[in-house]
């Protein structure tokens, strides 16, 4: 996992201090006097159109060098989940991001990077998400006391995560044997020793093959793996259809955007896979009769292509005992997901209870 912190300094007019991203604001927000700073991407509207690459070719040249997001950095390593994060010359990185480690150390190793050319920009506010995970806590009645009253919001970080999202055209044919119910009547004799009469199922088989075609829009495959996967599928989806915007700095100050981790090739093997998977689910949907049986399914892809998005979420990482978790909130949406651990004495308590219930209706009903 690697991750990257907005670097370009922007800086208040009235106090001189750094501005950042305000999500209630949309806008540059100076986070000591709250300052709006005006800003430009100085880029055409129409030249900075999102734009989906061709991605055979990207596979065929995948690039060497260091792009990185256009601004001077150092880059840190954790050595106890491998994040690769970015920062100012100026900012001191204390502890990872995602696991809270302070096992950090220098790394010069970003070769392969892939900037990105849009994002999603955050609209959900901090203080609305601290109130939202202090409710969650509250409400995980099977959490131990002591956690529903800890300052877990003091871990609470703003992360774009990258992802990749896929288009193609595909076009597949099928064949399946395609079965049909009937029904005949049977003579059995019962264990009374008479006959009887039932009604006895039975299967039709028949040939089928047909033909689908089908356009795949923005198939999405998560760069990250910083988040938990489980949590990060929960807060899904991000509408990156519709609402994405050309990537410019000032969108990402004062958060910090992991660097992708799952590569453009595995992420288009894995977006194949799920591409496929659809396609079977599609095709037998086409398959006449009342059940099939060998469903054979050969796709052709035509015209696929990608790009690599940033999509904002709220993550929230604490320590209780030996484990970690994490708390996820969707920075475009708000939806919610979490981890927490169990206590295992109202787990216990709650288990005597049914016992002890049990056992009295048992006493009640043998009076």
């Amino acid at each position: 996992m690697a991750e990257i912190s907005a670097l370009r300094k922007h800086p208040c007019p009235e106090c001189g201090g750094d501005a950042e991203w305000n999500a209630t604001k949309q806008a540059l927000a100076c986070p000591y006097c709250g300052t709006i700073v005006p800003w430009s991407d100085g880029t055409d509207p129409l030249a900075a159109a999102i734009v989906e690459h061709d991605l055979e070719a990207a596979l065929a040249s995948i690039p060497d060098d260091t792009r990185g997001l256009g601004e001077a950095k150092q880059s840190v390593k954790c050595e106890s989940c491998h994040a690769i994060s970015i920062f100012d010359a100026t900012r001191a990185a204390q502890r990872c991001d995602f696991c809270g480690s302070p096992a950090i150390v220098p790394v010069d190793d970003l070769r392969d990077f892939i900037t990105p050319e849009s994002l999603l920009p955050a609209v959900i506010p901090a203080t609305r998400v601290r109130e939202q995970l202090h409710e969650w806590y509250r409400s995980r009645w099977w959490a131990p006391n002591k956690l529903k009253h800890a300052a877990l919001t003091d871990t609470l970080h703003g992360i774009y995560l990258p992802y990749w999202t896929f288009d193609a055209h595909v076009d597949a044919v099928w064949t399946a044997e395609s079965g049909y119910y009937y029904h005949v009547t049977e003579q059995v004799r019962g264990s009374d020793g008479k006959t009887h009469t039932r009604q006895v199922r039975k299967i039709r088989w028949q040939h089928s093959e047909g033909s689908l075609s089908h356009f795949f829009d923005d198939d999405a495959v998560p760069g990250t793996v910083g988040v938990h996967a489980a949590l990060l599928r929960k807060v899904e989806p991000f509408p990156t259809l519709t609402d994405l915007k050309p990537y410019d700095p000032a969108y990402v100050r004062g958060w910090t955007v992991e660097r992708y981790q799952i590569d453009l090739r595995r992420a288009s093997e894995t977006s194949r896979r799920q591409m496929d998977a659809v396609i079977q689910t599609l095709c037998a949907r086409e398959v006449p009769g009342d059940t099939h049986r060998n469903l054979q399914v050969s796709p052709v892809y035509q015209g696929r292509t990608f790009k690599y998005v940033l999509v904002p979420v709220w993550l929230a990482t604490y320590t209780y005992g030996v484990r970690s978790f994490q708390a996820v909130v969707n920075g475009y949406t708000g939806k919610m997901a979490g981890e927490h651990p169990y206590s295992w004495i109202k787990i216990t308590l709650a288990v005597l209870a049914v016992i002890l219930v049990v056992l009295v209706f048992v006493m009640l009903s043998n009076q």
